[in-house]
């Protein structure tokens, strides 16, 4: 995949989200935590990460995955996953 900047990264993780998840796009602010907010699961987590390694072409260390927490966690990960 191709460098993408910090907007494209932002509104595909979105989209991802929204398709991947059934979320309300209004509720996906850079604060979102995932459990508090969005009311994912440990069980999510694990698709969280195939959603976004099917939607970069990338490979999202699982390690380092699990220690997200909120959306901007999000962001910043896959930006610099797409990014290196």
């Amino acid at each position: 995949m191709s460098k993408m900047n910090t907007e494209e990264v932002i509104s595909a993780v979105n989209e991802a989200m929204v398709e991947e998840f059934e979320l309300d796009p209004s509720i996906l602010s850079h604060e979102a935590n995932f459990i508090d907010d969005l009311e994912l699961d440990s069980l999510d987590s694990v698709d969280l990460i195939a959603t976004m390694d099917r939607t970069f072409g990338i490979h999202c260390p699982e390690q380092e995955a699990r220690q997200l927490k909120t959306m901007a966690d999000m962001y910043s990960f896959i930006e610099k996953l797409v990014n290196t």
